[in-house]
């Protein structure tokens, strides 16, 4: 049995805890192709142009799998609530509706449904859900299940917490290692950037255009919210004293407060997409908050027409404003300390 999973959407944050979880189960996870131009184009043709790039993507993705992939199944959950009164935005919510609307295809769509609004559902009957369909119906065995799933999620998320790249971690992930990533970059930047945004922008090489890689060839270090635990997520939401409704916004939210107090930090930078409502709520927020703290803020947003050229012209300028700055403060401390010393020895000279 052969379970396709769009590479979108909700894959860079659980698709260790499914591929741990499915495969314990007998089932092998089938991953659709990494994102192209033309998987772009495919999902956009399937919705209204006001749809959001991310979206659009993951229909180019479900069309991948159902065309090359040969699988018996599409997974396509939908979290519709992750605690009471937190919910995900409408599109992560409806996506199987939009799917099994759009795609005119024959497959077989599995849809299971996350819903804590009301504590009526809990995590269990998500996965009884997710595989009640291929005839798997023992809740001991589902359980087993899970606790697999849970522990290549945890393995992955201490992986990135200690600075891996997501590339590298799904792998060990998968091969069932355990790597604690450690990187000697003494001298090696000069300038430390939190960039912000979904795993969904920032690890799909087409809509991010490698921005971890622009960076690191402009001689920043990139910080991201999986660099940290869940623990200092909370006390960087608090630092923005905001309320916390939409889900999928709260690790964004949590890790901009975070570095906006983090001094290392020398700027932000926030990834989002064209058209997504609670992202444009979300940065606002953070941005009044950069200038109260002042510190430097970069909002990049972005859609399939979105042109590469505008995009390496904003990251240069930024870097080169983040650089002036930097040596502005060296200087201005510097100078300081001159002066300072230079006053003690006249004082000393005087007695």
């Amino acid at each position: 049995m052969k379970i396709g999973i769009p590479r979108g959407m909700n894959y860079y944050n659980f698709y260790p805890f499914w591929h741990g979880f499915f495969t314990f189960l007998g089932i092998e996870p089938v991953l659709s192709s990494k994102t192209t131009k033309k998987t772009v184009l495919q999902g956009s043709q399937l919705v209204v142009p006001e749809t959001c790039l991310p979206v659009k993507i993951y229909m180019g993705h479900v069309l991948d799998l159902i065309d090359n992939k040969k699988v018996d199944v599409i997974f396509v959950p939908s979290h519709q609530s992750i605690a009471p009164k937190i919910y995900n935005c409408s599109k992560i919510r409806g996506l199987p509706d939009l799917v099994r609307n759009v795609v005119k295809r024959n497959f077989l769509l599995i849809e299971p449904t996350l819903d804590k609004s009301e504590k009526k559902q809990g995590l269990y009957e998500y996965l009884y859900e997710s595989v009640a369909p291929l005839g798997i119906t023992d809740k001991k065995l589902i359980k087993k299940a899970s606790k697999a799933g849970w522990e290549y999620q945890n393995r992955f998320n201490a992986m990135m917490r200690s600075g891996m790249k997501l590339d590298e971690a799904l792998d060990c992930v998968v091969k069932g290692k355990f790597v604690e990533h450690k990187e000697d970059d003494t001298g090696k930047y000069q300038i430390n950037v939190a960039v912000l945004s979904h795993a969904y922008n920032l690890y799909d090489e087409k809509v991010s255009m490698k921005i971890f890689k622009k960076l690191e060839d402009l001689g920043i270090r990139s910080y991201i919210a999986e660099n940290l635990s869940m623990d200092e997520m909370k006390k960087g939401f608090m630092v923005l004293n905001t309320h916390l409704y939409w889900a999928n916004e709260y690790e964004v939210t949590g890790a901009a407060g975070h570095y906006l107090v983090d001094k290392k930090i020398d700027g932000v930078i926030t990834l989002t997409s064209f058209g997504c409502g609670p992202d444009s709520i979300m940065v606002e927020r953070i941005t009044r908050y950069a200038k109260r703290l002042s510190k430097p803020l970069l909002n990049l947003t972005v859609d399939e027409h979105t042109g590469e050229a505008g995009f390496i012209t904003r990251l240069e300028a930024f870097t080169d404003m983040l650089l002036r700055r930097k040596r502005e403060s060296v200087i201005k401390s510097l100078s300081k300390q001159f002066g300072e010393r230079k006053e003690e020895k006249l004082v000393q000279n005087r007695t």
